[in-house]
């Protein structure tokens, strides 16, 4: 054997030893046999949505519509409160079903159970799981989420509206789910009006799991409702939108504080916004307001209006003026020409009437 043979057959011995010995570092020695793994595993890992608080306001990314075993989900609600931290939402809602619970054969417990599983879990990970149910009856009522209630078996009535009031008279916020669903039309209907005209209905979802309805935002705007994104989820996030960052779609709430209170205030007073597959609808100066938090203007050259944006948000704005389309990329900075006060036209930023968001970046 000569040196050089010798030398390589030492050096790969060693770096065997070490890429051996690497494994008993890197991992957790239980005992001569057994050697664990932990950090192969995801569990604890969340991930960071930037979405930056507006003037005035913190923001909290949040879903007020998921649904757990307890009711036709197919998850517990342990694991619904793991997964929503895991997405980097600040804070969901449990509102599983009063009306219909398939699995309610094997699963057997009051309708404040769910709850009750995932408050808990969430006061120990220190994050907020809001108390809700899904009064679910037919159109034309059709289906709406109570969330702050305190006792969820009270909503187990036959007249639908009577459940309403007595989740109202618990403090509820009454959310009007999907509307557009079953019949693909959405179609304000004389109970809805009479329910507005009484407080009865606070929200509605222009957006839900994967569709949505432009003409709700008109409703929205005319009678002053909370407008949300939710996702309905009822199987796991991971098998229903894309790997990405910013997948989920959300409701993005501006708070004075981070705290289920403070969500509760915001609700009612209006301030959301719903995002989804990086497309912002609701109130125009809200969006407004948000895009002057997530760019920011650098003029590079003034006589030829060159200018960079940098985007601080995880929102991908897509941008027009006259016949030049420009992709403002999460995290990343853009240089273009572009005159002082000449408006843009936000492509993926509505608001009512199916409108873009116009404006001017500097």
């Amino acid at each position: 054997m000569n040196k050089l043979t010798f030398f390589s057959l030492s050096h790969f011995s060693a770096l065997c030893f070490l890429l051996l010995t690497s494994v008993v570092v890197f991992s957790q020695k239980r005992n001569q046999d057994v050697y664990k793994f932990p950090e192969r595993q995801i569990a604890n890992t969340r991930e960071i949505i930037r979405i930056p608080d507006i003037e005035g306001f913190k923001t909290m990314k949040c879903d007020f519509h998921t649904h757990t075993v307890f009711s036709d989900g197919h998850v517990s609600p342990v694991l619904r409160v793991n997964e929503a931290w895991s997405n980097g939402l600040d804070a969901i809602a449990i509102t599983d079903h009063i009306e219909y619970r398939p699995f309610k054969e094997y699963v057997v417990a009051d309708y404040n159970k769910s709850n009750e599983l995932a408050v808990a879990h969430g006061e120990k990970i220190g994050f907020v799981v809001i108390k809700g149910a899904e009064i679910t009856r037919k159109k034309p009522i059709g289906h709406l989420n109570a969330l702050f209630i305190k006792d969820a078996n009270k909503l187990d009535v036959a007249d639908p509206v009577d459940a309403i009031r007595e989740a109202v008279s618990q403090g509820a916020f009454i959310l009007w789910n999907h509307p557009g669903w079953p019949n693909d039309s959405t179609t304000l209907y004389d109970i809805h009006q009479q329910l507005i005209v009484q407080n009865l209905i606070h929200g509605v979802e222009v957006f839900n799991h994967s569709t949505w309805y432009p003409k709700v935002i008109d409703w929205a705007m005319e009678y002053k409702l909370t407008v949300m994104a939710n996702t309905d989820m009822h199987q796991l996030t991971n098998t229903t939108y894309a790997p990405e960052k910013n997948a989920r779609p959300m409701t993005l709430v501006f708070v004075k504080e981070k705290s289920e209170a403070g969500i509760r205030e915001a609700l009612f007073a209006g301030r959301t916004l719903a995002t989804f597959f990086n497309n912002v609808v609701g109130d125009e100066s809200l969006i407004k307001s948000l895009i002057k938090a997530s760019l920011i203007t650098r003029v590079i050259d003034n006589k030829k209006s060159t200018i960079e944006v940098a985007n601080h948000s995880d929102i991908e704005y897509t941008i027009t003026y006259g016949d030049v389309l420009v992709k403002l990329y999460p995290g990343k900075i853009s240089r273009f020409n572009l005159k002082q006060n000449q408006r843009v036209t936000f492509n993926n930023c509505y608001t009512e009437g199916n409108k873009n968001i116009e404006m001017s970046l500097w």
